[in-house]
Parts: structure tokens; C-alpha cells; sequence
């Protein structure tokens, strides 16, 4: 990449922007008691937007809470210019109309904790949740490919090589931007949108839906640090547990790629219950998930309700063909600074932006 795009301080940290980054702040007057922070494990904007608007049911009153509710990153953190990736710097659209979509999710008690700190990164370690989600052209399918935390990757514009979440933290108030031009710049393809929701949102949504039916996958019981224990297979559960269960991690040998795949499970259950008859005959019910999601969620500013609408609209017979991997890795280490770090796997991610590029993910997911 070429020269970077302004960088400036978030309120609060050292020059530079190198210090902690509350990332879904902004600068409206809506009260932000405990979200500073806060960001949901795994639930992500557009997928559920997919269930909960596929239909199109009661759309206008649909796209009057969400855009009455939604807030947006900033484009830079004065307002006086953008900080997004340079165009020349980008890689070309797809031009078969497909779209890729970068979900981000942080939790300051979800595992990675508030003095855990990095080196070179303060308090950088925060980010738990990172997804690629791929939009295909023929509308009959999604793929999301999930990326360890921990991936050791070289960051755009000079800031060296660090674990792939240090980019909201050393990007200050660009934090989004500079974790965007990341992905992009790992993947060689596109970025069309950005999206994260707080903790408030996955709870509210949890709440609204009664709960929710997750299928845990590991091979064991095991019961997590708040005391819910949790059996193989399918299980109801309320908000609590449900949050208990996609942030833990040390029951697990391979720890946050279990996690991983528990937040993928959890997000199928939520997606299954948001696109059940039951849900998408309830106005009332649809009404409220729609109001209580889009209250936590921040976009960028053209996934607005319309962009939201037409992508819902698009896919909505793609919601039970929702194909869910984790990004390969070359196995573990250390890095020079003493990280504990997974190592990327360099065919595997050519294979993977080849066949974005072609069309092909979900060939090369179901290999």
C-alpha cells in the first residue's frame, strides 16, 4: 500500500493513537451507560437483517426503526476528513455482483479482559470477533469465514506485524478503518461494508426471541466460569447463557478456535429463530427485534435501511444456506516480542481470495 490515509488521536490516548479505543463510541447524545467497550460475540448485522427483513413483511415500519436506531462509524474523529482506505489503495470491486462484509466485535470481559495488553498495543487485545462474510452472486448461499483473534498478520501503513485485532486499537479513532484496509489487504479482495453490535443488542435480540436453540458441537460437557453447564448437543438458551457460552474458552484445548465455533453454532440458532414462521408472523415480535438490534448497531453509512432492505431482500432464500468455516492457520507459536500467535497459512489464503474472486467459496468450503 501506498501513503496512509490522516491519522488521528482518540480522545484520551497517547500521541499517535496508540492507546485504548472505546470503538463504538460516538459523538451523539444517547447515552452510553455500559456500552463503552461492550460488543457482541458473534451476532452480526447483516445476516440477521437477512431473517428478520427477508420476507418483507411490514418493511416500511421495519426501516423506520432501524434507521431511527442505527448509529454509524465515523468517517474520521474530528469530522474534518475521511480516514477510510485510500481507492488507490484498494483492491478492484467484484464485478459479478457479489459483496463482502467485515463484521468486528469486542468484549472487555469476554475473554481477552481490560489489562490484558499486547506489546506495542495497550490495551489492544480486546477484539474477540472477526468475520469475513461473503455475499455471492447467485443469492443462494453465504459464506462466513471466521478469523482467529490471534492471527499474526502484517498491518497496512506502516504499523509493522501484530495480531490481526491490534488494528482497532492502533488505528485510535480510525481503529474500523484501519482493521478494514487489514482484511482487505490479507484477503486481496474487496470490503464492501462494515458492521459490529454491542452487548446490549445480542442480549435484547436473545431476549425478544424467548431465546435461543444452540447445538453445541464439542465432543463434552463443560461449564463455564458464570456456572452454566453445557451439554453436546442441542440446548435452550436465555441471554445469560448464551453469553456465557460463546465467550468461553479455557474448558477447550484449542481454545479460541472452540469459541469460534460456538459462536458460529450460536449465531445459527439465532438466525434459525429469526427466520421461523413464528417470528416472521409476529409483528409485534419482528417490531421489537428490529428496534432492539438496531439500537446497538454501527455501520458504515451506506448500510443504511434501503442497502439493509435490498441485500435482506436479495438473499432471503439463502438463510437456511448459510456455510460457516474457520480461516486456516499453519499452526501456533511465538512471535518475536513473545505473542503467542497463530501463523497464517499463506495456499490457504491465496486458495480462499481465488476463489472469492471466481465465485467459487462455496466449492472450496464444502472441499
Amino acid at each position: 500500500m501506498t501513503a496512509a490515509p490522516p491519522r488521528h488521536t482518540a480522545p484520551g490516548s497517547p500521541p499517535g493513537g496508540d492507546g485504548p479505543v472505546y470503538l463504538y463510541d460516538s459523538d451523539d447524545d444517547r447515552p452510553r451507560r455500559k456500552r463503552r467497550g461492550l460488543a457482541v460475540l458473534g451476532l452480526f448485522a447483516t445476516l440477521v437483517m437477512v431473517a428478520l427483513l427477508g420476507a418483507g413483511a411490514y418493511l416500511f415500519s421495519l426501516a423506520r426503526a432501524y434507521d431511527g436506531n442505527v448509529r454509524h462509524f465515523p468517517e474520521s474523529a474530528d469530522g474534518t476528513d475521511t480516514v477510510r482506505p485510500p481507492e488507490e489503495d484498494r483492491p478492484a470491486p467484484l464485478d459479478d455482483g457479489s459483496m463482502n462484509i467485515l463484521l468486528l466485535g469486542s468484549d472487555a470481559e469476554g475473554g481477552s479482559g481490560e489489562d490484558e495488553d499486547l506489546p506495542r498495543v495497550p490495551g489492544g487485545s480486546r477484539s474477540d470477533t472477526m468475520m469475513l462474510i461473503h455475499l455471492p452472486a447467485d443469492r443462494e448461499s453465504i459464506q462466513v469465514i471466521s478469523i482467529p483473534r490471534d492471527l499474526w498478520v502484517e498491518l497496512p501503513y506502516d504499523y509493522g506485524w501484530h495480531k490481526v485485532n491490534a488494528g482497532l486499537a492502533l488505528g485510535g479513532g480510525e481503529g474500523p478503518w484501519l482493521t478494514w484496509a487489514t482484511v482487505e489487504q490479507m484477503f486481496d479482495v474487496r470490503i464492501d461494508h462494515i458492521a459490529a453490535v454491542d452487548m446490549l443488542g445480542f442480549t435484547g435480540l436473545v431476549d425478544a426471541m424467548d431465546g435461543v436453540t444452540v447445538n453445541s458441537t464439542y465432543s463434552e460437557p463443560f461449564t463455564t466460569g458464570e456456572g452454566y453447564t453445557f451439554q453436546p448437543g442441542q440446548q435452550h438458551m436465555n441471554s445469560d447463557e448464551a453469553l456465557s457460552f460463546v465467550r468461553h474458552r479455557s474448558s477447550f484445548p484449542d481454545g479460541d478456535l472452540q469459541r469460534i465455533r460456538n459462536q458460529q453454532s450460536f449465531i445459527r440458532g439465532v438466525i434459525s429463530e429469526a427466520a421461523s414462521p413464528s417470528t416472521l408472523s409476529n409483528p409485534v415480535r419482528l417490531h421489537e427485534m428490529v428496534s432492539t438490534f438496531s439500537e446497538h448497531l454501527i455501520t458504515d453509512e451506506e448500510l443504511d435501511s434501503t442497502t439493509a432492505a435490498s441485500i435482506a431482500f436479495s438473499y432471503r432464500n439463502a438463510a437456511d444456506n448459510i456455510q460457516f468455516a474457520t480461516l486456516p492457520t499453519a499452526g501456533s507459536g511465538y512471535s518475536d516480542d513473545g505473542q503467542w500467535i497463530w501463523h497464517q497459512d499463506p495456499q490457504a489464503m491465496e486458495e480462499i481470495s481465488q476463489a472469492i474472486k471466481d465465485g467459487t467459496l462455496d466449492e472450496y468450503l464444502s472441499r
